[in-house]
């Protein structure tokens, strides 16, 4: 059986090729245009650093103390701002009974006047066998305390808790979870 109208079909495949390579230039230039605005951030920080660094470590001492250690991969000085802009970090906090806290993240911003750190993007706080995870964190230095104002979520092998905010005081060890607070625990836990 022969097709009855070859020049319908032939008008249809081309459309539907002209369709095609219309959608592929837009998704192009779209995707062109979000490059390019990203290429102007990084730019517009870049321009406004002093310096750029490779592999940082920064320690916070108090009165002759260790109190926590800073590694980044990489950081950028906005000497306007009196801040390190950094990458991929790591801090450890000592606590006074010579405990640590483990915390990493994608982010973050060292104040150099205050050495309070903000960190965002995949956090992760280890301390004993419990594990906090959220996507944004701030260290406050002069109190030394942590807190988030976005969800948190802390686990362990026998409990996990839920919250939208934490306020954590590294000296006390003092918790306080705020907002939609759940939690759920195993039957072998010790308080």
């Amino acid at each position: 059986m022969k097709n009855k109208n070859p020049r319908k079909l032939k008008f249809f495949l081309i459309s539907i090729i002209i369709i095609l390579l219309g959608i592929i230039i837009a998704v192009f230039l779209l995707y062109r245009s979000i490059l390019d605005e990203t290429a102007e951030f990084k730019s517009a920080i870049q321009s406004a650093a002093k310096m750029s660094l490779g592999k940082v470590h920064h320690t916070a001492t108090r009165d002759g103390v260790i109190e926590w250690n800073l590694d980044a991969s990489s950081a950028m000085l906005l000497d306007e701002k009196k801040q390190l802009i950094l990458d991929d970090l790591s801090v450890v906090f000592y606590m006074k009974d010579g405990k640590e806290a483990h915390l990493t993240a994608a982010k973050g911003f060292l104040h150099t006047d205050s050495n309070d750190i903000e960190v965002t993007g995949n956090v992760v706080v280890r301390s004993n066998s419990y594990v906090l995870k959220t996507e944004k964190l701030n260290y406050e230095h002069n109190r030394r305390i942590l807190f988030s104002n976005v969800p948190v979520e802390i686990s362990s092998d026998s409990e996990k808790l839920t919250a939208d905010s934490i306020f954590f005081n590294i000296d006390t060890k003092r918790t306080m979870l705020e907002g939609n607070v759940k939690g759920a625990f195993s039957e072998n836990i010790k308080l």
